[in-house]
C-alpha cells in the first residue's frame, strides 16, 4: 500500500502537467487563430491605420501642462451620469422592492406597473419621451433626463435583485427580529438588509456594468459624453476604426475595474465564491 502511493502521487502529477500543456496548445491556437482573423480583416478592408494621432484625443499639451483631450472630457461627463445614476437606480431599485413586499394593494401595484412599463419598453424609446415629452414639462435639462431615464431603467432590474435578496434571508431571521420588538425600518436597517447585501452584491455588479455600457445611449440627445465625442471626432477626422476602437477599449477598462472592486468587496465580506 504504501508502495503504491508514490506511483499513484507520480500519476497523478504526470496528469496534470498533461492537462496544463494540453490547455496551453488549446490557447496558443486560439490566439493564432485570432491573429490570423484580425490579419485577413485588415488585409481585407484595406484601411489606412493611423493610431499615433489617438494620443492627442486623450491628453494634449497647453500653456505647458497637460490637459484632458476630447476622449477623456467626454469620459468625465460619462463618469458623471454614471455615478448619479447608479445612486439613484439604488434608490429606486430598494422602494420599488419594499414596495412590492408591503402590505399595501396601492404600492404593490404602482410597483408593478412600473416594473411592467420600464422593462418591457426600450431603454432608447424611454429616453426620447422623458426628454421631449417630460423634460418640457418638468423643466429639466439633457443631464437630468438622462440621469433619469438610466436610474429608472436600472431600478426597475436593481429592484427584483434586492426583492430576491431579502426574500432569500431565512425566515427565522424575521421572527426573531420581531420577537426582540424591532419596528420595520430597523428591522431591514440592522438584520435583513446587511445579510442580503451579501447575496445580492455579484448581480447589482452586473447592473452597474450594464448601466455603464446603457449611458452610451444619452448621445442620442447631445450630451457629450464618451460616445458622443467619439461621435464628433470621426466625423472630422474619419477616423473610425482607430476611435471606435479606443471607446471600446475605455468601456472595457471601466467594466473589468467596477467588477474588480466588487469582487474586492466580496472577498472583504467573505463570501463563497
Amino acid at each position: 500500500m504504501f508502495k503504491l502511493m508514490p506511483i499513484l502521487e507520480n500519476r497523478f502529477a504526470w496528469l496534470r502537467n498533461r492537462n496544463l500543456h494540453w490547455e496551453l496548445a488549446k490557447l496558443a491556437l486560439l490566439s493564432a487563430v485570432l491573429v490570423w482573423l484580425g490579419a485577413r480583416s485588415i488585409e481585407a478592408i484595406d484601411y489606412h491605420w493611423q493610431w499615433y494621432r489617438i494620443p492627442d484625443y486623450l491628453f494634449f499639451s497647453a500653456d505647458e501642462h497637460w490637459r484632458p483631450g476630447l476622449l477623456l472630457q467626454g469620459l468625465e461627463v460619462t463618469f458623471r451620469i454614471v455615478g448619479c445614476s447608479l445612486v439613484l437606480a439604488a434608490v429606486f431599485g430598494l422602494a420599488t422592492a419594499l414596495m412590492r413586499l408591503s402590505g399595501s394593494f396601492v404600492a404593490r401595484t404602482l410597483a408593478r406597473a412600473y416594473l411592467e412599463a420600464v422593462r418591457n419598453t426600450p431603454l432608447l424609446i424611454q429616453l426620447f419621451f422623458l426628454y421631449f415629452v417630460v423634460s418640457p414639462i418638468l423643466d429639466i435639462g439633457r443631464f437630468s433626463t438622462a440621469v433619469l431615464t438610466l436610474s429608472l431603467f436600472e431600478g426597475a432590474y436593481a429592484s427584483e435583485i434586492f426583492r430576491a435578496g431579502i426574500l432569500s434571508i431565512d425566515k427565522g431571521q424575521w421572527e426573531a427580529a420581531y420577537s426582540s420588538g424591532l419596528k420595520t425600518v430597523a428591522l431591514y436597517r440592522h438584520i435583513i438588509l446587511p445579510q442580503a447585501l451579501n447575496r445580492i452584491l455579484p448581480p447589482l455588479t452586473s447592473q452597474a456594468v450594464s448601466l455603464i455600457k446603457d449611458s452610451a445611449l444619452v448621445s442620442t440627445i447631445a450630451i457629450y459624453d464618451l460616445t458622443m465625442q467619439g461621435q464628433s471626432i470621426v466625423s472630422e477626422t474619419f477616423l473610425t476604426f482607430e476611435i471606435w476602437f479606443t471607446v471600446a477599449l475605455i468601456y472595457l477598462c471601466i467594466a473589468i475595474a467596477v467588477s474588480g472592486f466588487a469582487r474586492f468587496l466580496e472577498m472583504r465580506m467573505k463570501i463563497p465564491a
